[in-house]
């Protein structure tokens, strides 16, 4: 059976799941300050979820250590967060990083020069950007994830007038 772990679950926990939070206040399972360590063994998990949590930690390399710690080989790491240009990414003062859909390429392509920061190894599966209702009507959406290169340009250059909505990855850990 694979076993899920929600880190940051609040009150909203994925069925099925073991939560982690630091809140009493939620569905969590566990409660413990994770954004340091997470108490459980290595290799633990099939499949592991951050879920509009990332954006919110002090350190994602040492968060994300971890969560390759206690995941199995091959287990996949779902992350979801604003897009650094939807507001959702400002209004809360909890937010410490605006991120964009390359924002954890340290972590699948790791450049050699690189290689001090990320102490994990993931592979990326999939990138889906939502974006905003109109630019979804328009097609923008589906050209920002069905071409990286589109959605690099969009990135670049087109972003702020056709403004994201959240960001999902999905990654492979790879041990």
């Amino acid at each position: 059976m694979l076993r899920v772990l929600d880190i940051g679950c609040g009150r909203k926990k994925f069925p099925g799941s073991i939560g982690i939070d630091m809140s009493a206040a939620g569905q969590a399972d566990v409660l413990c300050d994770w954004t340091k360590i997470l108490p459980f063994r290595d290799s633990s998990f099939g499949q592991v979820r951050l879920i509009h949590i990332i954006e919110e930690v002090d350190d994602i390399f040492r968060v994300l250590g971890e969560v390759h710690r206690v995941a199995k080989p091959g287990a996949m790491v779902t992350i979801v967060t604003p897009h650094y240009t939807d507001h959702a990414s400002y209004c809360s003062p909890a937010h410490r990083w605006h991120l964009s859909s390359f924002s954890l390429w340290f972590f699948s392509e790791k450049p050699a020069e690189y290689d001090y920061y990320a102490p994990a190894q993931y592979r990326e599966r999939r990138v889906h950007v939502e974006l905003l209702r109109i630019w979804r009507a328009f097609g923008f959406q589906f050209m920002v994830n069905r071409f990286r290169w589109f959605r690099k340009f969009w990135e670049y250059y087109l972003s702020f007038v056709i403004r994201g909505k959240t960001v999902e990855w999905n990654l492979e850990v790879v041990k």
